[in-house]
């Protein structure tokens, strides 16, 4: 995987989450292939971090992105010389009505639980962001994934924290400093997004 040792080679840190990467890869190939979407929350930064992610997976990153022949067929050459072949993601935390409404009317710990049983299925995944690993909204969130059949997904620091038994796998990096842990989670979805292009786009 060229992407995944350039990422070593740049940030050699980052060694130790290979084989979580490689697996986490898989998965949303799995995911993808088969038709699924993934749905991504975090907090803060996190947030930010998942919004961003998101924005990687749904237009072109790094590589164009053409349509396939059939859609530029049914959409002509107008719209379809403007659209970017996209992998379905969510973040959210954009769900600002949502979001708002259940802090308001019910718990706003359990909002991110409630969009992924409204917006999940046995055939997506969820990707839960915490530096901590404890964030106890993105547990919830994964805890119901869990429960749907769904593919769980975590992105912490070092420990994992309390999300990291609920997750099918964890890329846990080696840090445990709050904007130490986001500086490296930034290129490790970079890489992901880019090996995922690199193979589905």
């Amino acid at each position: 995987m060229k992407s995944l040792n350039e990422l070593i080679g740049r940030y050699p840190v980052l060694a130790c989450c290979r084989q979580d990467m490689e697996t986490v890869f898989r998965d949303l190939m799995g995911v993808f292939s088969s038709g699924g979407k993934v749905l991504v929350c975090g907090n803060g930064g996190s947030a930010a971090d998942a919004d961003h992610w998101s924005a990687e997976l749904l237009k072109a990153f790094v590589k164009k992105r053409p349509l396939p022949e059939a859609d530029v067929e049914r959409l002509g050459p107008a719209l379809s010389g403007n659209l970017q072949r996209g992998l379905p993601c969510i973040p959210l935390a954009g769900f600002v009505a949502l979001n708002s409404a259940y802090a308001n009317d019910c718990d706003a710990e359990y909002a991110y639980a409630q969009l992924t049983y409204a917006l999940g299925s046995p055939s997506d995944a969820l990707i839960g962001i915490s530096t901590s690993g404890n964030a106890r909204n993105v547990c919830h969130a994964l805890s119901v994934a869990r429960a749907m059949g769904m593919n769980t997904i975590g992105l912490s620091g070092q420990s994992g924290g309390a999300m990291k038994p609920l997750c099918d796998v964890c890329i846990c990096v080696p840090c445990t400093e709050t904007y130490l842990v986001q500086e490296l989670h930034l290129p490790v979805y970079h890489t992901l997004s880019i090996m995922l292009e690199e193979s589905l786009c």
